[in-house]
């Protein structure tokens, strides 16, 4: 269905989420700390500049003598020399590439981690705030998002798209519903109630007992948090001492667990969920036509999937769950970190203001944000990005079919970042290049949904933990299997306290520590938007 929530930056990533507002941080205190583009800083028609860059793929490599390059050569006048690496040995090659002291021009990585807090702090990478005002796309990354790769006030890092109010939520069988005579759920007591209902009143109709509530896999995934007020992810509550703690260690996490521990025992939770995989759990349960209820997003949704589920029942029909109102009157889900991506200049282009705006000049085309409507063959910019119809890219039932990246057909395969920035995240139209019907109607529920819908900016995405970088995952992974035992029944709620305990042992307490500093020392507070 979806992509897995990526372990890292607390255990799910959840591809996550963009808002409009102001880039730059204006207190520089950078080469010319000004807030304006250094003098002379655009390159002359006629300099050609040597690019180099490091970047890492999951997937395929495309070629290094690829006709994308070529293209590229060609339109900026440079000569641009990548350098790609598989993902698995990507960390331990830019380790010794950064150590070396010979660093490429355009360095770039998978987020914000603690080797890039430590290298900004080095002097490695270029402060950028002097030219984040002079390109479009770099205008539209909201101040909160910056704040993440900002150290001393200092902008090291150019981020790459992710809408930040299109995480995964809860979505449902609305035949289900439909079919018993039940209203969406507003509070977790009604969703109980319409758990129990999928669990026990056949509402598929096929007069067999083989359906059930809520669809999860390992890791408590998903949690069915229904706002921020819920999220094990999100930093919203306080301990005694007023400092701000993980959702996972709250007491509104203890009574959510009691919740999917009272569903687990009625047979309204996938029964081996903590065995139960990503791909498990969505072919075999929720589309596979087992489960009522799952989570959706209007981005990354899997056709394949969808139609698994149109096959089995043609008139299925699914919606988003709204967000419930919690205690604090506060009602709405927890936006993304809102990028997926850095990429960074070594600082050894400080003296090369030209070439720095060269380079800039080539993110930021990448980044170009077209319309729906724009994508087409006869937008010259568009279609060159792509490698021209017919050569790089075919356009079927108004999809952009893409040539696979090992052929290096176009300056797509090849530019420091090709995600386009969206003004807002409505803009993306994400709803409308599904082909599968069912599937295109849901996600564009979802977008509807979320425009409607407020989103608390998770404010720990805006500082830097030593201890979170380096056992943020490890600690997740701890108070993941002892609630799953909670959950099943093999261990008592009772037990939450000492749990909380040896997890601040573990790491909990120093993290919460530094977590707070930060967020004190820079004055960020929790807010929505």
């Amino acid at each position: 269905m979806v992509m897995k929530k990526i372990a890292g930056l607390g255990l799910s990533l959840t591809l996550l989420l963009s808002i409009v507002a102001c880039g730059g941080t204006k207190d520089s205190t950078s080469s010319t700390g000004t807030g304006e583009a250094p003098a002379n800083s655009q390159p002359k028609a006629d300099t050609k500049f040597a690019i180099s860059m490091i970047d890492y793929r999951y997937g395929a490599i495309p070629p290094q003598g690829g006709k994308g390059i070529e293209m590229i050569n060609e339109k900026f006048n440079v000569d641009f020399k990548p350098q790609y690496v598989v993902r698995s040995d990507y960390d331990a090659k830019l380790s010794a590439v950064i150590a070396s002291g010979e660093i490429p021009d355009i360095i770039i990585t998978e987020g914000a981690d603690s080797n890039f807090y430590k290298w900004a702090k080095q002097g490695a990478f270029l402060s950028l705030n002097d030219y984040m005002d002079n390109y479009p796309s770099f205008k539209l990354v909201p101040e909160n998002v910056l704040k993440t790769v900002t150290v001393n006030n200092n902008i090291y890092a150019i981020q790459k798209y992710l809408p930040q109010n299109y995480e995964l939520t809860p979505m449902i069988r609305q035949d289900w519903l439909d079919k018993l005579g039940l209203a969406m759920p507003t509070s977790y007591e009604e969703l109980k109630e319409v758990a129990l209902a999928f669990t026990n009143k056949d509402p598929d109709g096929n007069g067999k007992n083989d359906t059930y509530g809520l669809a999860m896999a390992q890791n408590i995934n998903p949690s069915y948090e229904m706002g921020a007020y819920w999220d094990y992810q999100t930093w919203y509550h306080k301990d005694a001492e007023g400092r701000l703690i993980p959702g996972f260690i709250s007491d509104v996490r203890k009574e959510h667990v009691q919740f999917l521990a009272d569903l687990y025992k009625e047979g309204a939770i996938t029964k081996d969920f903590a065995v139960l995989n990503w791909t498990e759990v969505n072919t075999k349960e929720f589309y596979g036509g087992k489960a009522g209820i799952f989570i959706g997003t209007p981005r990354g949704m899997n056709p394949t999937y969808m139609q698994g589920l149109v096959d089995i029942n043609p008139n299925a029909k699914l919606a988003p769950i709204p967000p419930f109102k919690a205690p604090d009157d506060s009602q709405g889900f927890r936006n993304s970190m809102g990028f997926y991506g850095t990429i960074m200049l070594s600082s050894k282009l400080e003296k090369e203001p030209e070439k720095v705006a060269k380079i800039l000049e080539m993110i930021d085309y990448g980044r170009t944000f077209y319309s729906i409507e724009e994508r087409v063959a006869t937008n010259t910019e568009f279609d060159w990005l792509n490698g021209h119809e017919g050569q790089g890219y075919t356009i079927e039932d108004g999809s952009i079919r893409r040539e696979v990246d090992e052929k290096g057909l176009s300056p797509y395969n090849y530019l420091p970042d090709n995600r386009m920035w969206a003004p807002n995240d409505e803009a993306n139209g994400y709803s409308k290049e599904y082909t599968v019907p069912l599937l295109r109607d849901v996600a564009g529920q979802f977008e509807k949904m979320h425009a409607e819908t407020k989103h608390y900016i998770n404010p720990v995405n805006a500082v830097y933990s030593e201890t979170r970088a380096a056992k943020g995952s490890e600690l997740d992974k701890f108070l993941f299997n002892e609630q799953t035992k909670m959950i099943f029944g093999d261990k008592s709620l009772e037990d939450w306290d000492a749990m909380v305990g040896e997890w601040k042992e573990k790491g909990g307490e120093q993290m919460i520590k530094e977590v707070n500093e930060a967020l004190n020392a820079s004055g960020i507070t929790a807010e929505w938007q």
